[in-house]
């Protein structure tokens, strides 16, 4: 719809297609393209007896869901159409519940189709609302899920029932209320209400009278997540860092009121699983971005280290088997799948990626590095440096920004980082203050007034960097998505000088214009990230400190990229500066998609932008 009205005035930023050579395997440096087209699965999950797996791959040029048996062999291609948003296995394993929005406008439709294929029919169908999918109970009768259907902005909660094919509403929320697991043996489910981007509140709900009873509520907000019932509903297993800097595996006893911890390290403690009728306790240790899978024996309390490759893993577990599933990310893999059986501990491997033709140990690994901003706050990245250079000559640089704020950089695949690489451009993948991981303190420090703190945080890194000696810090580049995007449209505008180039993909440009038409399921963690923007101090903060303001300042040549489909930051925002750095003549690079949203989904659509923006990396580096 948004594209269908749209009425920008130079055709010349619509991305058109157009014929792609990939070159020769043996060709070096490797092209963007080829990189592209080295592809993992995604999103990887058991069903209930662990029989089959599903996955989301991308290898058709639109997101589908497949299917592969536990024991190996060809995966089946289950989902078809314009791409999917997400998946949930039914708890008869037997059908698979996805969800599939319009070009990125993040309003899904829900469907439900059994692992044949032959089956399929609509459960939610297209709407105005913005949906976000809760759990089914335990015999799969009915699902929960949250909804704006009532008034557009606040997330209330329905149950969905597969008998009647209706849906009612269960709690009648105020922005962003969201369901989660249900306790086992009753009509109560889990409720989270946010309370910003790195915490919520607790409560237990109960469907039938609509009673909310509250579990957490602290004080000091916490981030409280990955919930996991005990079979008996006495309590549950979950990740949090309630009254602590760093998140711990935690038990909660629901009769008592008892919180207990389970497991507790000076890092951070995250994806916490219950496996196999309540015989193992799964989580991982973020360490620099790292994971490290551990295993308790509920039974010994025995807790054990999984030794798998290096990266950043996805969990799932099934209630009735000893395997687990690990999807594993890293800088020389998109993706592989290994089975683990809890047992033994001993991991086979399901399903290798595919390279493109491209040799995995030429990949580079970044280092971890640590500084110091001009405040005394430590921050850390992951520096990537290329093997290639000229002689004599210090690569230059790429400062990669990711988004959120509430993200981290972690050492995943990130095929236009090892395409740079190849080029012999180094690449920051920076953890500006408000980044998680690294404590609750930290992820904190850019709220509300301090904003523009993380900001300075980017030109701070290139004064260590120069000082450092490993790269040409007079020859940087930044770049950023979502929250990126706006830390690049802030950079340029605010410290002109210091770098060469910038690119920024549905970046904010105007905040109180942002701020006011976010979706729904922003505005909630808003209040707190950014302050109430209904208010006037907030309105006069923002007014004064958005990086429209200092477009005029910027000398340097910039990139945008952003689909007119984006709920989240309208594509207004970057409309807003390239009409501005074009009257300053200053020189633009737009792409503008049409059927794209706040990030790009299809395959076709991500070969054109990063080919783009390499060039434009490369050209003024």
């Amino acid at each position: 719809m948004a594209a269908d009205n749209d009425k920008w005035p130079f055709p010349e930023d619509n991305p058109k297609a157009s014929s792609v050579s990939i070159g020769m395997a043996s060709d070096r440096p490797i092209d963007i393209s080829r990189f592209l087209l080295a592809r993992g699965p995604r999103s990887a999950k058991l069903n209930n007896d662990a029989s089959h797996l599903a996955y989301i791959s991308d290898v058709t040029g639109r997101k589908q869901v497949w299917v592969m048996s536990t024991r190996g062999g060809q995966s089946q291609q289950l989902t078809f159409g314009n791409g999917v948003n997400s998946y949930y296995w039914h708890p008869d394993g037997k059908q698979i519940l996805y969800s599939a929005d319009n070009n990125g406008d993040e309003r899904p439709a829900y469907y439900l189709i059994t692992t044949d294929g032959r089956t399929e029919k609509v459960v939610l169908s297209h709407s105005n609302a913005y949906r976000s999918f809760g759990a089914f109970d335990i015999d799969g009768k009915r699902f929960s899920y949250a909804s704006t259907e009532r008034n557009g902005r606040d997330f209330d909660l329905y149950l969905y029932d597969f008998e009647t094919q209706t849906s009612k509403m269960i709690y009648q929320a105020e922005f962003g209320f969201y369901p989660s697991s249900w306790q086992p043996n009753t009509n109560q489910l889990l409720m989270t209400e946010v309370r910003g981007e790195d915490a919520n509140n607790l409560y237990l709900l109960n469907s039938d009278n609509r009673e909310a009873k509250v579990i957490f509520k602290p004080d000091i907000s916490a981030d409280i997540n990955s919930f996991s019932w005990s079979k008996s509903g006495s309590g549950f297993y979950f990740s949090s860092n309630i009254n602590t800097e760093m998140n711990k595996v935690m038990y909660h006893n629901i009769k008592s009121g008892q919180t207990n911890i389970v497991a507790e390290h000076q890092l951070n403690l995250e994806k916490v699983k219950l496996c196999n009728q309540d015989k193992y306790l799964v989580w991982v240790v973020n360490d620099n971005g790292y994971d490290q899978l551990n295993v308790m024996d509920l039974a010994s309390k025995n807790t054990q280290k999984v030794s798998l490759h290096k990266g950043v893993y996805s969990l799932s577990c099934s209630g009735n088997s000893e395997i687990m599933s690990v999807l594993v990310s890293s800088y020389y893999s998109p993706g592989t799948i290994y089975l683990v059986n809890l047992k033994s501990l001993k991991p086979t491997t399901l399903k290798t990626p595919d390279m493109a033709g491209i040799n995995a140990h030429e990949m580079i690994e970044p280092k971890v590095i640590n500084f110091k901003a001009r405040d005394g706050v430590s921050f850390q990245g992951l520096l990537y440096l290329p093997t290639s250079i000229t002689k004599g000559l210090l690569p230059p640089l790429v400062v990669d920004v990711h988004g959120g704020p509430t993200s981290q950089a972690k050492p995943n695949w990130q095929p236009l980082t090892q395409y740079l690489l190849g080029k012999g451009i180094a690449v920051l993948d920076i953890n500006v203050r408000g980044s998680t991981g690294f404590g609750k303190t930290f992820t904190r420090l850019d709220n509300q007034t301090k904003r523009l703190d993380s900001v300075t945080d980017l030109v701070d890194a290139i004064a260590w960097l120069k000082q450092n000696g490993q790269v040409d810090a007079d020859r940087a580049a930044v770049m950023g998505g979502s929250y990126g995007g706006y830390m690049v449209n802030a950079v340029m505008g605010a410290y002109p000088k210091v770098f060469k180039a910038g690119a920024s993909f549905v970046g904010v440009a105007d905040w109180v214009r942002a701020l006011e038409t976010a979706s729904p399921g922003l505005k909630a963690s808003d209040l707190i990230e950014y302050g109430d923007i209904r208010e006037e101090k907030w309105q006069s903060f923002y007014s004064n400190n958005s990086p429209i303001n200092t477009v005029k300042k910027i000398e340097s040549p910039m990139f945008f990229q952003h689909g007119v489909n984006d709920p989240r930051d309208p594509v207004l925002e970057s409309d807003s500066m390239v009409q501005a750095l074009r009257e300053n003549n200053v020189p633009v690079k737009y792409m503008r998609f049409a059927d794209e949203g706040h990030s790009i989904s299809k395959v076709s659509n991500k070969v054109l932008f990063y080919r783009e923006l390499a060039t434009f990396l490369e050209k003024y580096l």
